[in-house]
């Protein structure tokens, strides 16, 4: 087989690594790919406003808001806004960390291949299993939160609070939420042209209800009825008036689970129309977007109902689950039906568009072999990783169910336990950005700034993040209260997920050997250019 024709690329002469390559593949002497390469996806198919648009969908704001903000305040008090902006923090840092790592090596494995590039195979295998437990996990608790605010909005719309009840019915809840999941399936399946369609209606109306609630909480904190209005303080974005640093680690840590999903934006690189262009810089505007978006909100909410735990104060423990199911009939009277419907509209839209994340990089994975080929099937007729999608949907609906059937309560703390996955492959995305250019790192000072500060501190603080979250949830006190040998739940649930890992990585080296041998994908291997 013959040697393919490279040239120069400025973005990896400057990193000192050998120049990217413009083919579908790359061979040694012995025929054996290991670089950078094609998968079969469709390209071309989305610019960058539809990819932004499936990043807010994936990040699903009204939902997060609405399960997190509870929680938030409870931990931090009146400082919510100021957590909210320090955890915004290292988002944005790690989001420039990808962007730099996507425009030398644009590939839909992102955290996967981007790690495997910088450390190796094991490393980067972990990395990569970190992303998929997080998005199964996120994806079963999306569906979750559709199946109850659907049921809600039956019992508002027929005026029967029976059928909203539906939703404790265990068997009805799985069964509902393994139709939704399977609708999302469906749409993913075929491609990002149908799912971009979709996505637009969706996100539209959740922005545009976000918006009108947020009006109508400013009128309302403004009126002289309300009992439980505050008026606005510059001392909320005051980060210092945290009373520990435990706490403020638990509100970074649920704050930065409600910014979460804007890396799906990397992960359609080869789909987008100016490839890892687009990508890059969808990825980055999501974040800033989100974090424009998310400051109303809350600074509207907290002006209309208070901290306090009475009434619709959000430090009510009866409000905390679902903080706008809670205050959004007395704040919006008979338009209440419009939030039910928004944060309904919110979970299924990121239901489906964060089905695009780890249908990928099941995709990645399986195509330079490090799980089994199977995953790597493309659909001829739409272009998207087929099998990697319906394998995605059903280990998510799998995995809900059985969670479901033990216990709510562990079902919420594998919920909480996202934190510790979030930070674990976001930090290590970080340091394999400094790793990977560490040879250009002092060769400018945007090289200076873009690969060695900005993701050295991004990496840096949610490793701080994830050591301190790791230690508080040792004890039972955090999350449900439940426990297993007197260890709590939740550090049960995310520490375990990631020995499981080692565990699949083991049964997979053995199967599949090649990957972990550096034959499919080595460090430092040249990167594949996007056409445009």
């Amino acid at each position: 087989m013959t040697e393919l024709s490279t040239r120069p690329s400025p973005a990896s002469t400057a990193a000192g690594h050998q120049p990217h390559v413009h083919s579908d593949q790359l061979h040694d002497a012995a025929g054996t790919t290991h670089g950078i390469t094609r998968k079969g996806l469709k390209g071309g198919q989305i610019g960058l406003l539809a990819v932004v648009v499936m990043g807010v969908s994936s990040v699903a704001p009204a939902y997060s808001l609405t399960s997190s903000l509870g929680a938030t305040v409870s931990e931090v008090g009146f400082q919510v806004p100021a957590i909210f902006i320090v955890a915004f923090i290292p988002m944005i840092l790690v989001a420039l960390a990808y962007r730099e790592l996507n425009a030398d090596s644009p590939d839909s494995g992102t955290s996967f291949t981007w790690t495997t590039k910088a450390f190796g195979p094991f490393i980067g295998w972990m990395g990569g299993w970190g992303m998929l437990a997080a998005n199964i996990i996120v994806l079963s608790s999306l569906a979750g939160v559709a199946v109850s605010f659907f049921y809600v909005f039956l019992g508002e719309l027929f005026g029967n609070p029976s059928l909203a009840s539906l939703a404790d019915n265990t068997a009805v809840n799985i069964a509902t939420c393994l139709l939704f999941v399977a609708l999302a399936v469906w749409v993913s399946y075929r491609g990002l042209h149908t799912t971009k369609l979709v996505q637009y209606s969706l996100v539209g109306f959740q922005l545009v209800v976000l918006g009108i609630f947020t009006v109508m909480a400013l009128i309302g904190a403004g009126s002289a009825d309300s009992t439980t209005a505050i008026p606005f303080s510059w001392e909320w974005f005051d980060p210092t008036q945290v009373q520990s640093f435990s706490q403020f680690a638990a509100g970074i840590s649920l704050a930065i689970f409600v910014y979460w999903g804007w890396d799906v934006c990397l992960t359609m690189t080869e789909e987008t129309k100016g490839g890892q262009k687009t990508a890059g810089k969808a990825g980055t505007l999501t974040a800033l977007v989100v974090l424009g978006l998310y400051l109303a909100l809350i600074v509207a909410t907290m002006m209309v109902s208070g901290v306090g735990v009475d009434g619709i104060g959000l430090g009510n423990p009866d409000n905390q689950g679902n903080i706008f199911a809670a205050i959004a009939s007395p704040i919006m009277g008979p338009l209440a039906i419009l939030i039910s419907l928004a944060v309904l509209a919110s979970s299924a839209s990121s239901l489906q568009s964060t089905m695009t994340s780890p249908a990928r990089t099941l995709l990645a994975m399986a195509h330079y072999n490090a799980l089994p080929p199977k995953f790597a099937s493309i659909s001829k007729r739409f272009g998207s990783p087929g099998y990697a999608t319906i394998a995605a949907g059903a280990i998510a609906g799998g995995f809900y169910a059985v969670m479901t059937i033990i216990s709510v309560n562990v079902l919420n703390d594998t919920v909480m336990s996202l934190g510790l996955m979030i930070c674990f492959y976001y930090a290590l995305t970080s340091f394999a950005c400094v790793w990977y250019f560490r040879q250009s790192l002092f060769g400018s000072i945007r090289n200076f700034f873009m690969r060695l500060i900005i993701p050295g501190l991004g990496g840096l603080i949610l490793t701080v993040v994830f050591v301190q979250t790791a230690v508080s949830s040792w004890s039972p006190d955090f999350g449900s209260g439940s426990e297993l040998f007197g260890i709590g739940l939740v550090f049960v649930i995310g520490v375990g997920l990631l020995l499981l890992g080692t565990l699949v990585m083991g049964l997979t080296y053995w199967r599949q050997p090649s990957f972990f041998r550096g034959e499919t994908l080595r460090k430092d291997t040249p990167a594949l250019v996007v056409p445009e």
